[in-house]
């Protein structure tokens, strides 16, 4: 093994003064040194929180080795959550040289060692202006692999006893890799909300950093701080990189803090969804066993006269009973629903979004009164904030509907379909672009008395459901239809139950979630779930390879609390007792 000359280098930065490393081991590229002292400073003074990167880490030849021998030695596990989407080929951190697969990869072996030696976490701690020792030598690593389509959301890397984050990028050289390509990193600023101190991160990126071959990026890991992510890849190639940490003998003070925590807390702050407001008119006492003259009056200007009927509403309240959800195909008339498509079509054709097109920006879609909303750990996504004049001809339209659906006489018809009271609602109309949005199952959004939501989508398609070929196992449709129902392009909305554990996770990982119900996106199809305490929902993040945009307008109901209901708690609460008393 070949070491570099050792050097000796005085830094000077705007907090402190600090010498070089000992000589750093093969296979770093010799440069390394003497890039030290530019690398120091333009990590210091660095924004929204210091981070660096290293334009060449190895020397020529290595990497493109190490490629080699991962691609002939190594299979990828597929992963994923709300979080996340992509392939994991190896836990490096874990391969002990004894092991048959070590033998294989004598590159990557070497790699892994230099980069936990002495002198380059030496070299690590003067870059980011951290104490002498700070960092141990604990291994943590592994090569992942985003594919076309994948993606991490935004975070703060928070776990344990991180210290500083690194990414090797291993992104095909040839041809080189283009802001086309995607996969960038990207780094997020955040603001202090009031009341609170908490920092969120903000709903769009300041900054991207191309995943170029062979350069590494670098941060200090800070709770509530060093927020980031990787941008969904595009086109055909896929990026892969040797992702790791280096850790602290000791969490750090505000651990509590991390965005992995702050995902399962319910205080103030942590909801997305707003306030609830009471319903405009009381529900009359007594039930009705079916819509009023003036209710289905008002109903029939919107609603397709299918689901109006008596039977067909103790239909759909009988299936609702039995299941807790229910989808309603084509439930706005054909002239409403296919309207609104129209110009959801016509914005995403103007936008330049849906179809594997790469988006041309973050505020792609903004305007006439849509708002990109944060916090981008926990959504993101166009919300309609604009009111009366102040919103576009498709947000005039959804406005209406809206407008129907948090009305007395729509509360009294979901009553009729799924025997819920509704007394407070709360709604958003929502549109999901595809290659931008999403958003992510966290505490913040449990009620404590139950919740009907219902959720009526707009999108590409016809909104019919796709079948399953019985002899092959494959999706029979045509068109945006099957690409919705496939739910490989995201955009469909999942429930989930919490975990048990108040604790952080240890990592992202998508088998600790308790999947309860999928609902895929379609045309003109209504949703209705009810969700207890303990159930969270996310729409996944929609691949720049949907259709077009997923357009929702999303409305939640606080509804009456049952008899059952109350006695189950009361039956809970007894039984806690009696396990006290013994």
């Amino acid at each position: 093994m070949s070491t570099a000359k050792r050097q000796k280098t005085t830094t000077t930065t705007t907090t402190t003064t600090t010498t070089t490393t000992s000589p750093l081991p093969h296979p770093l590229h010799p440069s390394l040194p003497s890039l030290l002292p530019s690398l120091a400073a333009s990590y210091a003074s660095s924004s929204p929180y210091p981070h660096g990167r290293i334009p060449e880490l190895l020397s020529p030849g290595v990497l493109e080795a190490i490629l080699k021998e991962v691609q002939e030695n190594v299979k990828a596990t597929f992963k994923e959550s709300d979080l996340f989407k992509f392939y994991q080929t190896l836990d490096i951190g874990n391969l002990q040289p004894a092991d048959p697969l070590a033998a294989k990869l004598p590159n990557l072996m070497s790699l892994k060692q230099a980069l936990y030696s002495p002198p380059w976490r030496e070299y690590v701690e003067t870059a980011c202006e951290l104490p002498p020792g700070t960092l141990t030598d604990r291994t943590d690593c592994a090569i992942n692999v985003h594919a076309p389509g994948c993606h991490l959301l935004c975070h703060d890397d928070v776990i344990g006893t991180r210290k500083v984050s690194f990414i090797v990028y291993l992104t095909d050289p040839s041809p080189p890799w283009t802001d086309e390509s995607g996969g960038h990193l990207e780094i997020y600023d955040s603001k202090v909300e009031p009341g609170t101190g908490r920092r969120d991160p903000l709903p769009k990126p300041c900054e991207t950093v191309l995943p170029k071959f062979n350069s590494c990026a670098f941060f200090e890991v800070r709770p509530n701080r060093s927020f980031h992510a990787v941008r969904e890849v595009f086109g055909d190639r896929p990026r892969m990189s040797i992702q790791g940490w280096y850790h602290a003998g000791a969490p750090p003070e505000d651990e509590g803090d991390a965005t992995l925590g702050r995902l399962k807390r319910e205080g103030k702050g942590e909801d997305t969804g707003g306030d609830f407001e009471r319903l405009e008119e009381p529900l009359p006492e007594q039930e009705q066993e079916d819509l009023s003259e003036a209710d289905r009056e008002y109903l029939a200007g919107f609603v397709n006269e299918e689901y109006l009927t008596r039977d067909s509403m103790a239909q759909i309240n009988r299936r609702f009973e039995e299941e807790s959800s229910i989808q309603l195909r084509q439930f706005l008339l054909p002239s409403v629903a296919g309207a609104i498509r129209a110009l959801v079509g016509r914005r995403d054709g103007e936008d330049g979004l849906g179809g594997g097109r790469k988006p041309p920006g973050y505020g792609a879609g903004e305007g006439g009164g849509w708002e990109a909303v944060g916090p981008a750990h926990k959504q993101r996504f166009l919300e309609l904030k604009g009111g009366g004049g102040g919103v576009d001809e498709l947000g005039g339209k959804l406005r209406e509907v809206q407008a129907l659906m948090t009305s007395p006489a729509y509360a009294r018809y979901m009553r009729l379909i799924t025997g819920l009271t509704p007394e407070e609602h709360r709604s958003k109309v929502r549109r999901f672009r595809p290659g931008l949005d999403y958003t992510v199952a966290h505490y913040g959004i449990f009620t404590t008395r139950s919740a009907l939501d219902a959720t009526l989508v707009f999108c590409a398609g016809e909104g019919k459901q796709c079948q399953y070929d019985p002899q092959f196992g494959d999706l029979i449709g045509s068109g945006d239809d099957e690409i919705w129902e496939g739910g490989e392009a995201g955009g469909f909305e999942c429930y989930i139950a919490a975990d048990d554990d108040d604790e952080a996770v240890d990592e992202y990982n998508a088998d600790d979630d308790s999947e309860l119900l999928s609902v895929r996106a379609a045309f003109n199809t209504l949703s209705l779930c009810y969700r207890n305490y303990g159930t969270m929902r996310f729409v996944k993040y929609l691949s720049a390879a949907a259709p077009g945009s997923r357009v929702d307008v999303s409305v939640e109901f606080l509804c009456e609390e049952g008899e059952d209901e109350e006695e189950e708690e009361g039956g809970e609460e007894e039984d806690e007792e009696e396990e006290e008393e013994e």
